[in-house]
Formats: structure tokens, sequence, C-alpha cells
């Protein structure tokens, strides 16, 4: 089959209500077929381009005629160039993620750079968000993924920026179900360190916990060695522990986005019923999974109780979770910091390294490194300005 000719209309200028509804207006009555639109408006200065289709010789003197005609009414430069074929799809369509706080040109030349020399082309870029982090995400066709995802994460790392490659298209608003972890990921605090400081074995308990969230230690032995360390320590300590507890800034913009969206959101911890069920509640959390303290008379044993919630129990409470609220694991989005994460990360459709450990970020889809856990709504396509909209229509 012939190639169709195509043509590419581009105005730029000062910006004004009316000028996409003129531009087709004027090329009504060509027999032209729409491909693609894109329109940016950048501090009021506009670049809208079209792309056209035609499946005979097209009248290019006329049209040509009739786009600067308008552009001269409108106080705008006009350019038409020619070409054939479909716009490009490679090996399918990606969507780049890149987020920084600043995002220094630099780094965005860095990471274009990469994106050209994997043979990829950058179709789109649009803004996402611009504090306080700033998100771009870039629709970029003819890439590998899996080869784009690794040279992008290398450069990412030396720039100190975060990228995410997910695949096009709709996908990621399709996601319906997210599942985190509490210490260190939804809250600032590790749960048992903050017990511990009760007790006075601090520094011993977060010297365990720190190697174990590295993967240097088994979780569940951990657990118990550290839990171990607790015994004698009244029960009414959960309540303060419980109070003193920090919500990861943006914890509570991301779960009140998601519940708007009609997501579920779940809770996995490897801290304590006591202490997490209760935060659950205020937040409008669905689902939580965590371990059980053993308290005899008003005292804690020093003893957790089985099913202890490590790495596998992580992952099946996922599974769980997700047949709870009818959507498959491919729909799921799993987000955490330590090893002990590492086995729901590798079953969600999306899993997200966040603040994590190398290990962490080794395996996981997509890395965050910036201080505010609602930086997770842009990895599914959702812009600052849509959270804004959304809880203005709230208030």
């Amino acid at each position: 089959m012939k190639p169709r000719t195509t043509l590419l209309i581009t105005l730029t200028g000062r910006d004004r209500p009316g000028v996409t509804s003129r531009l087709f207006g004027v090329l009504a009555p060509f027999p032209l077929g729409v491909m693609d639109i894109e329109q940016v408006v950048i501090r009021g200065r506009l670049v809208l381009g079209v792309l056209m289709a035609c499946d005979g010789p097209p009248d290019l003197t006329e049209i040509h005629r009739s786009v600067s005609a308008l552009a001269s009414d409108l106080g705008l430069d006009a350019e038409i160039t020619t070409g054939s074929g479909e716009p490009a799809t490679g090996r399918g369509r990606l969507h780049v993620s890149v987020l920084g706080s600043p995002l220094e040109p630099g780094a965005v030349a860095a990471i274009a750079g990469r994106i050209a020399a994997n043979g990829a082309n950058i179709d789109r870029i649009g803004r996402l968000a611009h504090e306080p982090v700033t998100c771009i995400e870039l629709d970029v066709s003819g890439a590998d993924p899996e080869l784009l995802r690794a040279e992008l994460a290398r450069e990412a790392a030396q720039r100190g920026v975060d990228v995410a490659v997910q695949r096009g298209g709709l996908h990621r608003r399709a996601m319906r179900l997210i599942v985190m972890d509490v210490d260190s990921t939804l809250i600032q605090d590790e749960v048992i360190d903050l017990l511990a400081e009760r007790t006075g074995c601090a520094a011993e308990v977060a010297k365990i916990t720190e190697a174990t969230m590295r993967g240097e230690l088994d979780f569940a032995a951990s657990l118990r060695e550290r839990t171990a360390l607790l015994a004698g320590l009244d029960a009414s300590v959960l309540d303060s522990v419980r109070a003193a507890l920090r919500l990861t800034p943006g914890a509570r913009t991301l779960i009140t986005t998601l519940r708007r969206l009609g997501c579920k959101c779940g809770i996995v911890s490897g801290g304590f019923t006591a202490v997490i069920e209760p935060l659950a509640v205020s937040l409008g959390i669905d689902y939580v999974a965590a371990n059980v303290l053993d308290i005899a008379n008003g005292k804690l044993t020093g003893r957790v109780l089985d099913p202890v919630i490590d790495r596998d129990g992580k992952a099946a409470a996922l599974r769980r979770f997700a047949a709870a609220a009818g959507v498959p694991l491919s729909q799921t989005v799993a987000v955490g910091d330590g090893a002990n994460d590492l086995g729901m990360i590798a079953a969600a459709g999306l899993g997200v390294a966040f603040n994590a450990k190398p290990v962490v970020r080794d395996a996981a889809d997509a890395s965050l490194n910036v201080p505010y856990l609602d930086a997770i709504l842009y990895l599914l396509g959702i812009s600052r300005d849509e959270v804004e909209a959304a809880e203005t229509d709230e208030s």
C-alpha cells in the first residue's frame, strides 16, 4: 500500500482563545485526516502542532495560503512540512518520568541524550508537577524497555534525579490497589525502634533493624531477636508510640487522592497491629497486615505471635488484598524501602522503591528518592493540577 502524504502544521506565538478551532476551520475544506495533535502553552506562549494525512496529492499552495493568512490574522508564526507514512511506533511506546528537586537542565539533557543513543524518539514532553518536586513526562517510541530502564537508571543516579520507565498507554490509570510498607515509607519512623527507646536498648535494636533492611539478616529471626529485648515493657507505651508517629510528607495527600479516584489502599508492616491498625483507621486505609505482639498482664512478653509478616508474608498480603478488592495483580502497586518488601514489589504490576536500600532500588520497576510520598501519583500519570483540582472540588 502506498504511504500516505503527511503534513505537519505548526503554529507558534502568543496564545489566545479560539486558535485551535479556527485552524481546523481553515483545514476543514481540504481532504485531510487528523493523525495527531499536540498543544503546549508556557507562560502565554503557544506551540500547536497538527499532523494531517492526505490519501492523494494535497494542494499545498492553497493549504499554505489559508494557514498563513490565519496565522497573520492571529499574530502567529506558521510552518508546514511534508512527509510520508505513519507516526513511528518503533518497539512500542513508553512513558519516561523524570523527577528532581530541582530538576536541572543538565539532567534533562543527559536523559534525553540517553534516549537518543538508544535509537528512540521523544514524541511528546509534558509537565506533571513543578513544586515541591518538578516532574516531566516524556512519551518515547522505538526503545527496548528493559535496556532503556537500565541505562536511564544509571544516568539518573549520576545526575541526582529519579527516572521511571513504564509501558505506554492507559494501564497506569487502571491501577486500582496500592499497597505500602509502613516503617520508613508511610511513616518516617521504625516502630520497633521507638519502642526500644522506651527500654534503653535503642542502639542495639536500631543496628539490627538497619542490617535487616539491607537484607543481611533473616527478617523473622531478627524480629524475634529485637522483640525479645522489649520484654517487660508496659503495654501502655504502645499508645505513646502511636501518638509519636510522623507521617511521611505527602502521605495523606496520596491516600486521599487515590480514594477519590476509587482506588483501594492497603498497608503491610513488619511492625505491630497495636500501633498500625489505629493509624490505618485514621487514614481510611482499606486493608492492614502487621505482626501481633504477645501481651500478658499488661506487659509485653518479648514474643511476637505467628505468622510473622516477613517478605513472604507481605507478598501474600498483597495477593490477599487484591483478591478481596477483586483486582488482578497487574493492576496493583507495591511501595517499600527494605529487603522484606522485595516479594510484594516483584508480585505487583508496578513495584516502587521509595528512598530504598540499593537492593530494593535495583529490583523495583521505579525508584523515588524524593522525600514526598505523593510523588507516586506522578508515576500513575496524575498531575499536581489534578490533585489540587480534586481537593478544591471536595472542599
